[in-house]
């Protein structure tokens, strides 16, 4: 019996979508268990391109997927959501679907909060993508948060919205010069979503843990990635959550003893969106190859992602953040063509080397990458389904990221298509 946590190790983009997507065959359950909807994973199937942003992946595979209580949900995106999956033929429904009792409501407040916050700071801006992600999770912190639970008790959440909403429409107007919101407004709209919702409320734990009990394999899928934790990451160009494996936990409501693993996404270069330092950013025309090579466009904004090459003391720094025991490089394909490939392997900082990732933005924006080169290939690498058939320098490089990271990669991908995979060791096998 396997649990296995996915996680990305970079900044996020690094293609976990079509992991969990492709893992989900050796799951029963598939639990997301943090964020929100500024996820966007995406999945390739015999060519037909599906993007969730808050459905579990494996939904894809028709298993039972799970919304923990670590997410803020926005019950608008989630019903839009709930639709465009079935209008693609997929089944989505109250026994395929379950979401958290305890997970929190993202409100409109949020979404306006955010935004005018984000109007507010101009060019200091965080980057934020302006879904009410922040703003969920602070009214969570304060204990002033609306909760699955209390969505479907009519009274109590009228009760809540309209004690909570003379609050925030002061804030609105007297502090961020916003248009205010009308309580009665938002509660008839989301006593609607609660109608449509309510068949899929569930305590989560509980169907986690007799899963478990019963033998059954899980999957958890995390979103983002480690260096935009809110604890670990780039902080403040971060998330509003944990990220890291341990948070799958909590997230989810589980103890650490039921998972057996945790598998780090990387990207086999480095990707960035929005805002915050990021020392192997690349500015030239080979940044602009892989920019358009990979399709660099963020699933959730489309906003342009930023490029660089595989920065190893982050990937090392996720290694150690995650208790990592296998790795998946993804769009190792996209390297395909260019004659030679550096690795970040540590960080000039004012003429000292440091191989340690710094905490500090202003030590990080100081740092120039120390490279390591090796040669690339000129094969088109996209059929390949077997490591033995990759070219020469295709292998060395996956081994030499696996000698720096000092954990086994265990799957390769080589395309967006599920099939356009070569899995090396599966851990559910």
């Amino acid at each position: 019996m396997s649990n296995i946590v996915i996680i990305g190790t970079q900044w996020g983009d690094e293609g976990k979508g079509k992991i969990v997507d492709l893992l989900a065959e050796y799951a029963d359950l598939v639990v997301r268990f943090q964020g929100g909807n500024n996820a966007g994973h995406t999945m390739v199937v015999n060519g037909e391109q599906f993007i969730s942003h808050l459905v579990p992946s494996g939904i894809i595979q028709g298993k039972t997927c799970l919304i923990g209580n670590g997410l803020v949900v926005d019950p608008a995106v989630l019903t839009q959501e709930i639709d465009y999956l079935n209008q693609k033929g997929i089944n989505v429904n109250p026994d395929t679907l379950k979401i958290s009792e305890r997970a929190q409501v993202i409100m409109p407040y949020h979404r306006h909060v955010d935004h005018a916050r984000e109007r507010m700071k101009g060019d200091k801006k965080i980057g934020t993508t302006g879904r009410g992600i922040g703003p969920a999770y602070e009214d969570k912190a304060t204990r002033r948060g609306i909760r699955f639970v209390d969505l479907i008790d009519t009274e109590d959440f009228s009760e809540k919205v309209r004690t909570i909403m003379e609050e925030k429409n002061f804030y609105l107007k007297n502090y961020l010069s916003a248009e205010t919101l009308d309580p009665d407004k938002v509660i008839e709209e989301y006593n609607k979503y609660a109608e449509i919702l309510g068949p899929y409320i569930a305590n989560v734990s509980v169907t986690i843990d007799n899963a478990i009990k019963s033998g059954k394999q899980v999957l958890f899928e995390g979103a983002q990635g480690t260096h935009l934790d809110i604890d670990h990451g780039t902080y403040p160009y971060v998330t509003s959550s944990n990220t890291v494996s341990g948070n799958a936990c909590s997230g989810a409501g589980i103890g650490p003893k039921e998972l057996t693993g945790v598998m780090g996404i990387v990207k086999a270069y480095t990707t960035r969106v929005g805002e915050g330092p990021f020392p192997s950013e690349l500015f030239d025309d080979t940044g602009d190859i892989i920019q358009a090579k990979g399709a660099e466009f963020g699933a959730t904004t489309g906003r342009k992602r930023r490029c660089g090459w595989l920065d190893t003391i982050i990937l090392k720094n996720s290694v150690r953040l995650n208790g990592l025991t296998g790795l998946v490089i993804t769009k190792l394909d996209v390297l395909g063509g260019l004659k030679k490939l550096e690795i970040c392997t540590g960080y000039n900082y004012k003429g000292q080397i440091i191989s340690d990732f710094p905490a500090s933005l202003k030590v990080l924006g100081d740092c120039k990458p120390v490279y390591e080169t090796l040669p690339g290939w000129s094969e088109d690498i996209s059929g390949v389904r077997k490591f033995d058939d990759l070219p020469k320098n295709a292998k060395d490089y996956i081994k030499k990221v696996e000698e720096l990271a000092g954990v086994p990669v265990q799957i390769v991908s080589v395309g967006p298509g599920r099939n356009e995979t070569i899995v090396i060791e599966n851990p559910f096998i």
